[in-house]
């Protein structure tokens, strides 16, 4: 069976479709799954051994473009995890037989397999909700996954991890630190409650290193500016989202906002320390890591001024004791 996941927005939205795609690779093993996906997210998907084909999506085809792509492929299935019109057309010109969606917006029209989710009311993770429409075509499917999901051989994270601890001289186990917004987060600390937050536990064993990616200048040149006594690294990513994806994997801890990163680090079995908004559709909740539960210590920031401050305190109190 020839099958097409649709995934093609942003970092930590691909990852939570991770999951679906494993089950049906582990379910029908001779099945060819292709992905349809935003370009940053190549390199993480093509690592992966239970995903056969990679379709990168750059948004400047027109329907009738992609759909003459689609055809090509001669598609039995597809899943599309999250629809548009754009892609609901081009999958319907392409003549897939059988196109599942969830029946959300006037893209379900384009679907002839609608399933009703109600995803605002967050009754589940959202890569359960990802999960769910893999079942709607196969109630029998077993949903299990093994967490982490993203493993990579051995001597590929230890040389990326030595490169790493070469250029900044790291010599103790690392808490990352990525202070920058991203995805879905609309919450967060800002760089001097950051920089606060890494200075309670530089008197511990471990280096501490700030991170940073594409479109993080404002926050990396903030960070270089008001570090003052902190005795930290930056560290600027500028290779691919599969390379960080390796180092993290090395990381003892990383402190992030709800973003792609932390995602990421859920994905490649790190323990995170996550900030969400103190609301249900951006609430860990939903956007709960697709890694080991146990590992994540996940923080809903409140507007408050007075409650967020003192969340602030138990914040550091917890840092310190996760590290000790």
């Amino acid at each position: 069976m020839n099958i097409l996941i649709v995934r093609n927005d942003k970092i930590g939205d691909f990852i939570t479709a991770l999951p679906a795609c494993y089950i049906l690779k582990k379910d029908m093993p001779d099945c060819h799954i292709t992905v349809l996906i935003s370009p940053i997210n190549q390199s993480i998907a093509e690592a992966c051994n239970f995903i056969d084909d990679v379709i990168v999506d750059d948004k400047q085809q027109s329907a009738f473009q992609l759909a003459k792509l689609l055809k090509t492929y001669n598609f039995d299935l597809s899943f599309t995890l999250f629809s548009n019109t754009r892609v609901a057309i081009a999958q319907w010109l392409a003549r897939i037989p059988t196109r599942y969606a969830p029946a959300t917006k006037i893209a379900q029209i384009f679907f002839n397999k609608r399933i009703k989710q109600r995803r605002s009311q967050v009754k589940m993770p959202e890569f359960s909700y990802n999960v769910q429409l893999i079942q709607a075509a196969f109630p029998n499917i077993d949903t299990h996954y093994p967490k982490p999901l993203l493993k990579f051989a051995e001597h590929e994270t230890q040389q990326v991890y030595h490169n790493f601890c070469t250029a900044l001289n790291i010599n103790k186990p690392v808490v990352a630190f990525h202070p920058g917004f991203g995805g879905s987060s609309d919450a967060n600390w800002n760089i001097n409650e950051y920089i606060i937050l890494a200075m309670s536990i530089q008197h511990l064993d471990v280096n501490i290193v700030f991170t940073f990616g594409a479109g993080d200048e404002y926050f990396y040149e903030t960070f270089m500016a008001n570090k003052g006594d902190l005795n930290a690294q930056a560290y600027f990513s500028k290779g691919s989202v599969l390379d960080f994806a390796k180092l993290q994997a090395s990381f003892r801890l990383f402190v992030s906002t709800s973003t792609g990163t932390f995602h990421l680090a859920s994905a490649v079995g790190t323990a995170t320390m996550t900030f969400f908004a103190d609301s249900l559709f951006a609430s860990d909740k939903r956007w709960q890591g697709i890694g080991d539960k146990t590992l994540q210590h996940n923080y809903m920031i409140p507007q408050d001024i007075q409650t967020r401050q003192a969340l602030f305190e138990t914040i550091q109190k917890d840092l310190q004791q996760f590290i000790c």
